[in-house]
This record gives structure tokens, C-alpha cells and sequence, in this order.
């Protein structure tokens, strides 16, 4: 590895609106802590979160400068420190966004905020550091392409539909999800395999083969229909509405979410894509009876979790059509930021 010179991006820090740049990596030639597992990243994924601390500018997005950005990821063991007996040379890994917590801890904005490609070394770069405590094996199905797309988007759908005990998504149940950014599909993805009839929306005709063919019973444009939470509610059996809904939109779409949820149905909220427009009476949720839960990222267990039904089930996650180079980078946060993706923007390293 010393021989080699690698590369990584760095993010600057500050309120700057692009805070990144493609350096040699200094790391290379350092030596592992004792508890520390080196990784050569073979590929990774972009987040919305990516996306707002590399564009910089506010609070929350703030990141620590001379951090390497990127939240998903997927490699190969390379070395391991000296404690280390849960990984060896050759294992294929995935990084956990939040480190030094319990396997069970389910993180609140604060540690995200604290987390790998904000705070500390994320995945955008062709080798990484981690503690080894805070990696979790990679499904033996899929791709490098494909796993690196569920340590962030793919673990918050699997915490929405699966993380609130008792009430994990089952065969017969009735699921929403709205567009298709990561969170969704994989939610429509996990939901399929679990069993679930999946009615998704979008707001793209062209999108709409596309969701029917990874297992939506139903796609409604929600740019056409305006009251999309009554039609899509008159899709569940005796029109009782739905069992889950997966909410991406927040004060966009809560409205409709409320319109479609069943009595006693959970609305996860796990995204703020139409915050600050439409804002909706927290009161709703009473006059609904129904459950509504924020959901950030999911446990280390929970991600352990996905991975074993992954296997089972041998989920293999959609990509967007168009590919990126690790020098490229910066092409796939623009595919982002205009929203011409489809699922999950992938950038391959190796």
C-alpha cells in the first residue's frame, strides 16, 4: 500500500458553496491504531447530505475541514490493527455512518452531524481508516455498486418499514412511497421482498415503467393529482389506507400522507425534500390516529439486519443509469443537485 500513491476528496470546510477538492491522500503511508481496520473502497454513493455539506453554507451542513465527504460506501479489508478480531484481510465491508456508539444507539441529527464525511473521513476516496467496531460485513449478492448504497438511504427506508419493534412491515400490508430518490426505492425494494403491495408516486411519466418494474403495484403522478393521498388510499383493501408510509417530502407531502395513512398507521418521516411550504398542524396526527415517527439513518444492528435480509431475500438495489469515476465526483453531486438521477448515484473508485 506505501508504494502506491492514492488519491481522496477533501472537503474544505466553511461556508464556502463548493467545499471540495480531488488531493493526494497523506493517509496513506499511516500506521492503524490499534483497533482500526484500512480499506480500499471500491465504490460509493451520494446522499442528499453529501450534496448540502459539500455545497456548504449552512449550520447543520458544516464540516470539519481536511475531511474526506461521503456518507455510503463499499470495500475490501486491506490491513487490520492489532485488536482486531471481527475482520481480516480480504473481507468485504461497509462503513457505519456514526462512530464510538453501542450497536443498538439510533442516532439523532447531532451525531449524524458527527459522522463519517462530515466530521470525520468518509468514503470518497480510494482508501479509508475506520475503527473497526463501526463496519459491518457486505451482502454476498450484490455488486460494490449496489452495496454502497445502503449504509445511508438503504438503512433509513430499512429503519422506516422495519425499525419500530412489533410493527415491522409484513406480508399483506399495504406500503406508500413517494418519487424516486434512494430512500424510496430501496423502501420499495425492501417492502416488495418483505411482501408488502407497494403503491408509489412520482412525478416523472418516465419514471413510471420504471417503479412498476421493481414491484409497484400502483404508480400515481403526483403532478397530475393533486389529491394523490385520496387516490392512492383508494387503492388499499375497503379503502382503509395504508399500513406504511414512507414520507420524503415533509411539508410537501404530509398533507397527503395524512389523507392515505390508515387508523393506527405509521407515517415515517425521513426526509425535508418540500420543507417550508405547506406546513401542516401537528395536530393532524391526533384527528388521523395514526403513528408518525422521525426516522434518522438506523442502529448498527438494524444495518446488520438488512444486510441478512438482502441475503435472504437477494434484494439487489437499483442504480442510476449514469456512473462516475472517483476523479468525477463532482459530475455526480451536479446529476444530484438537478435531479436527473434515478435511485442512487454511484461513483466507482476501483
Amino acid at each position: 500500500m506505501a508504494n502506491k500513491q492514492y488519491k481522496t476528496w477533501m472537503l474544505k470546510g466553511g461556508g464556502a458553496t463548493d467545499n471540495l477538492q480531488y488531493v493526494q491522500d497523506t493517509r496513506t503511508n499511516a500506521a492503524l491504531g490499534p483497533d482500526e481496520v484500512r480499506v480500499v473502497m471500491h465504490a460509493a454513493s451520494l446522499n442528499y447530505r453529501d450534496l448540502m455539506i459539500a455545497k456548504g453554507g449552512l449550520p447543520v451542513t458544516q464540516a470539519v475541514p481536511n475531511t474526506v465527504p461521503g456518507s455510503d460506501g463499499a470495500g475490501v479489508v486491506h490491513s487490520v490493527g492489532p485488536n482486531v478480531t471481527t475482520f481480516r484481510p480480504g473481507d468485504k465491508v461497509l462503513p457505519h455512518m456514526v462512530q464510538g456508539v453501542s450497536d443498538d444507539f439510533l442516532p439523532r441529527l447531532d451525531a449524524i452531524s458527527g459522522g463519517i464525511g462530515q466530521a470525520v473521513n468518509g468514503t470518497l476516496c480510494e482508501q479509508g481508516v475506520y475503527p473497526a467496531e463501526s463496519v459491518v460485513r457486505m451482502p454476498n449478492n450484490m455488486s460494490f455498486a449496489q452495496a454502497a448504497t445502503l449504509g445511508c438511504s438503504g438503512l433509513t427506508a430499512w429503519n422506516a418499514l422495519m425499525g419500530l419493534k412489533g410493527r415491522a412491515v409484513q406480508a399483506g400490508d399495504y406500503v406508500l412511497v413517494q418519487g424516486t430518490g434512494g430512500v424510496s426505492i430501496a423502501a420499495l425494494q425492501f417492502a416488495k421482498a418483505a411482501g408488502a403491495t407497494v403503491v408509489a408516486t412520482t412525478g416523472k411519466e418516465a419514471n413510471m415503467a420504471r417503479l412498476t418494474a421493481l414491484g409497484a403495484a400502483h404508480v400515481i403522478n403526483y403532478k397530475t393529482d393533486a389529491t394523490w393521498g385520496a387516490t392512492a388510499r383508494k387503492l388499499t383493501p375497503d379503502e382503509r389506507g395504508f399500513d406504511h408510509i414512507v414520507d420524503v417530502g415533509a411539508d410537501a407531502t404530509m398533507g397527503q400522507s395524512f389523507e392515505a395513512i390508515r387508523t393506527d398507521g405509521i407515517i415515517s418521516l425521513v426526509g425535508v425534500l418540500g420543507s417550508g411550504t405547506n406546513k401542516v398542524d401537528v395536530m393532524t396526527a391526533l384527528w388521523s390516529v395514526c403513528v408518525v415517527r422521525g426516522v434518522l439513518l438506523g442502529s448498527k444492528d438494524m444495518f446488520r439486519d438488512m444486510v441478512a435480509f438482502c441475503e435472504k431475500h437477494d434484494v439487489q438495489p437499483a442504480l442510476d443509469d449514469e456512473t462516475f469515476s472517483l476523479a468525477d465526483a463532482q459530475g455526480a453531486f451536479q446529476r444530484l443537485e438537478k435531479q436527473q438521477h434515478f435511485s442512487k448515484v454511484v461513483i466507482q473508485i476501483q
